[in-house]
């Protein structure tokens, strides 16, 4: 316990540092300019300074996901809050626990011009609100910001008024553990009928999402044993790869080949996923198969899907229970996984860079070729798009934890920033972020430099058809005029050069591997354009 007595400011800084936090994400104006000071001054943190406060948020929150810490921005007040809005949404939806600190308006100036109810801008998103009640109070508002982040798997606003940052306090350290639930499994008549259901089933196959990704090793050993095909939602990319029961994605994301094994499937064990709507095909590939769901978290039951039989427990030591009592009752493998065809169905068909033409890039070629030939080490975003679900099935990961999306609101223009939170968490990894050309002019210009001056590795594949791409098609399936949704961009690669990065445009696939040594041979941020004839960019698969 210190007894230097100190300003409000200055414990507000130290609070974050007493939590273990180094970095902040943060854009400084009146409100919280000398909290920030103190952080980088006082308390030896890193401040990476971002050009909009919404940058910050969803800076914090990929380092949350990328470090495991709880992520940390700073924006100042009123309109550097309502800045925040669209990045604080995209942290509730996510479940991103981070802290975002920010500056009110004086107590004593309601007329101040930048006044606004910040608690029911806050309220609006779906954050958390934690209003700093004195100066006396800051630290443990501020520790008690950081326990409901993890209890509550969101955002939470501390909301300082900028007339007690000068206040004198006594700082005292404060820190609230959260508590985490045990490891369990569940017994009972629930859990022998939904046993039974596996041990009945001819054709089981295993899928696993972000929740099971720590249960790899018992999922495959489940998976031998019963002789079961193993699959994955869009959060659990990767986790089986190279393993022969390997189907690779359940859902619209999956090959035509996984597809059909799935629909011959006749009971679905679900493991750490929560049955998003896409993952099931708008339910289509459930129809006529018993499905238990495994999950730690009771409110992911039924978000989207009802199934037969639920078990709220931890997802390794369930694998390894129900192995245990199929091994107990002697329960013959299905035979299911001998079926699967020699080759990985998990792989979608190459890209033939003859189909590319004159001034693009086929599209699916370009993909198969980085997937290739980026780092192998990477940690992969994207942004949104229409070119996004051909990305994610064509561009792999060596791990789920290396896969990232930052369009869970299904907002554009977000993976820059949070391209260079992942690269400022994990600094020794090369980071890759798919993104539109929309989604770039949107959210990303306006950071690039921010990657350039704070020195991080980042690769940034611009998909550029010139075009919103979704209303694009949208407007041609309908036989309308699509020219509202077409633009005419300046040339990303020199604007990258001119932002102090690196750009370099493609429009063959010769072109396509100077890039690639160009990536190689990288010093700082480079960008790679990929200009795509928007006729034939693929449909989402949706």
């Amino acid at each position: 316990m210190s007894d230097q007595k100190e300003y409000m400011h200055q414990s507000i800084a130290q609070a974050v540092r007493d939590h273990g936090i180094d970095t902040m994400f943060g854009l400084v104006g009146d409100a919280n300019l000398f909290m920030a000071n103190h952080f980088v001054s006082g308390c030896g943190g890193t401040m990476v300074p971002a050009a909009h406060e919404g940058g910050t948020v969803l800076m914090a929150q990929a380092y949350t996901q990328v470090t495991g810490k709880t992520g940390v921005a700073t924006v100042t007040q009123g309109p550097g809050l309502t800045n925040c809005v669209t990045a604080l949404r995209e942290g509730v939806v996510a479940r991103r626990p981070m802290i975002l600190l920010c500056g009110d308006t004086p107590v004593m100036a309601p007329f101040h011009p930048q006044n606004i109810d910040q608690r029911e801008v806050v309220k609006a998103s779906g954050a958390g609100f934690e209003q700093v009640k004195a100066p006396e109070t800051a630290a443990r508002d501020v520790a008690n910001a950081f326990y409901r982040a993890r209890k509550e798997r969101r955002p939470i606003v501390v909301n300082i008024p900028s007339d007690f940052m000068w206040a004198e306090v006594r700082h005292q350290p404060v820190q609230f553990p959260v508590p985490e639930a045990a490891s369990v499994i569940t017994d009972g008549s629930l859990h022998e009928e939904a046993i039974g259901m596996i041990a009945s089933a001819k054709r089981p196959l295993i899928l696993a999402g972000a929740g099971a990704v720590e249960a790899r090793d018992e999922l495959i050993a489940l998976s031998e044993r019963l002789e079961a095909p193993l699959a994955t939602t869009l959060k659990g990319t990767g986790l089986f790869k190279g393993h022969p029961n390997n189907i690779g994605y359940f859902g619209t994301l999956s090959t035509a080949e996984a597809y059909d094994v799935i629909g011959a499937a006749d009971c679905i064990i679900v493991f750490g996923a929560w049955m998003h709507f896409l993952t099931t095909d708008r339910g289509e590939l459930l129809k006529g198969k018993r499905v238990i769901q495994v999950n730690n978290s009771p409110s992911d039951i039924g978000a989207f899907y009802q199934p037969d039989a639920v078990l709220i427990a931890d997802a390794a030591k369930t694998a390894e229970n129900i192995l245990y009592w199929l091994d107990e009752a002697e329960i013959a493998p299905s035979g299911f996984a001998k079926e699967l065809p020699s080759h990985d169905i998990s792989v979608h068909p190459k890209g033939d860079p003859a189909q590319s033409t004159d001034g693009y890039v086929n599209f699916e070629y370009a993909l198969d070729r980085l997937n290739e030939a980026l780092p192998k080490n990477r940690i992969m975003l994207t942004d949104g798009g229409r070119y996004i679900t051909e990305v994610w099935c064509r561009v792999g990961v060596p791990d789920p934890k290396s896969f990232h999306m930052s369009d869970n609101f299904a907002a554009i223009g977000q993976g820059m920033q949070q391209a260079i939170g992942a690269a400022h968490g994990d600094p020794n990894r090369p980071v890759v972020l798919f993104t539109g050309d929309g989604g770039f002019m949107m959210g990303g210009v306006n950071e690039f430099n921010t990657a350039v001056r704070t020195g991080c590795d980042l690769i940034v594949i611009i998909c550029n058809d010139s075009a919103y791409g979704a209303e694009h098609i949208q407007m041609l399936d309908r036989k309308m005029d699509p020219s509202l949704t077409e633009f005419t961009w300046p040339s990303f690669a020199e604007v990258a050069n001119a932002l102090g990065g690196q750009g370099v445009q493609v429009t063959t696939p010769e072109e396509l591997d100077a890039a690639i040594e160009a990536v190689n041979a990288r010093k700082g941020p480079i960008v790679v354009e990929l200009k795509l004839d928007p006729n034939k960019v693929p449909r989402m698969r949706m």
